[in-house]
């Protein structure tokens, strides 16, 4: 059984060096010590300002790092981003101002190795900097997530993934998300030891995970040994149904870490917003081109908000994004549901839509 520990915190960074110290060393346990070589790994998903809860509070990040030197490791901090230049990020998130005096390495996880994740994806090409290190601190953001409906621990390991080969999993999984949840499962199952501490002090509930999504104070750290028990202990927070998180699923049917108990108070957040699933391809077939135009949630573009800045067309895997006459247009023929645009949107202007004939339905029964 895994302790999930839980701290009531805030961005004041005495406060939250002791409690980041705290958590830390309760759930360590001999993993970060003398000589260990640690990758810190936030979530950098985007160029934006901590106050927008899109990235992991570089904050948090200065804790981990100085309690990793503590121990006597030696720490590099990274992460893959999926869209725009690292140095960008970086400088935009405070990131790399804030870790400027400490003794550790920011770089930009990439040099792809395959990796044999588990028999129903064959090879995963994963950073040979993350796979090199001894030990991750694995620092996710609780937000939600169009796709998945949260993104967590776990899914925090798919920054592990290099650059744009991210686009690449999205169009060959289509929109299956219970094979994303397996996917992203067997990925951080294929990493070094974690120890994982999720921000919540600034989390985000609606359409997350990027600009379109909502700031919302939860004010809430919590650690684990296990990603997927933290997972599970979050949803139980949120007053959703673990199981429901498709990447505790694929975990817990890997046989990963079910068990845990907390250690601490675990708040109870009422009416936090969670996008929820848009998948409904079900029926014969040639039924499905009608299902996808007029029944399942898609990504729309808010014209009045669009900046034509042209990042989501850059970004989505299948192509179904092109820049018309001063307007985006989509082929929802071919569009996968993976909401990528919606991550790398800068500007908020894209979010899902709910169809009128789903929502009829949905009225009706």
């Amino acid at each position: 059984m895994y302790p999930v520990v839980v701290k009531k915190s805030r961005y004041a960074y005495e406060t939250l060096r002791r409690d980041v110290f705290y958590i830390l060393g309760s759930i360590n346990d001999g993993l970060v010590t003398k000589g260990t070589r640690v990758l810190v790994k936030p979530n950098l998903l985007a160029a934006s300002k901590p106050e927008q809860a899109i990235t992991t509070h570089p904050l948090v990040v200065k804790a981990a790092c100085e309690y990793a030197l503590e121990q006597g490791a030696v720490v590099t901090v990274g992460d893959s981003p999926p869209l725009g230049a690292f140095e960008k990020i970086i400088n935009a998130t405070g990131l790399k101002n804030i870790l400027r005096d400490l003794p550790v390495e920011l770089k930009e996880l990439q040099s792809p190795v395959k990796v044999s994740t588990s028999e129903n994806f064959r090879e995963v090409e994963l950073s040979e900097d993350a796979l090199g290190a001894e030990a991750i601190i694995n620092l996710p953001k609780l937000k939600t997530h169009s796709q998945m409906n949260l993104t967590l621990a776990v899914k925090n390991f798919f920054g592990c993934v290099v650059g744009a080969r991210k686009g690449e999993w999205h169009l060959r999984i289509g929109d299956d998300r219970e094979r994303f949840g397996e996917l992203i499962a067997s990925i951080y199952k294929s990493m070094p030891p974690s120890l994982s501490l999720i921000d919540g002090i600034l989390a985000m509930e609606g359409n997350g995970p990027g600009s379109g999504g909502n700031p919302r104070e939860l004010g809430v750290l919590l650690g684990s040994r296990s990603a997927p028990a933290l997972d599970a202990a979050v949803c139980t927070m949120l007053g959703f149904d673990p199981l429901e998180l498709l990447t505790t699923k694929a975990a817990w049917n890997m046989g990963i870490a079910k068990e845990y108990e907390v250690i601490g108070e675990l708040p109870h957040v009422s009416d936090f917003v969670i996008p929820g699933s848009s998948g409904t391809m079900f029926g014969p077939k040639f039924f499905s081109g009608f299902l996808r135009r007029h029944f399942t949630v898609r990504p729309k573009c808010m014209d009045d908000s669009c900046k034509l800045c042209e990042e989501c067309t850059r970004m989505c895997p299948a192509g179904a994004l092109e820049m018309g006459d001063k307007k985006l247009n989509f082929d929802y023929d071919k569009c996968i549901r993976c909401y990528c645009c919606l991550e790398v949107c800068p500007h908020g202007a894209l979010t899902r839509h709910d169809p009128i004939l789903r929502r009829i339905i949905r009225k009706v029964f």
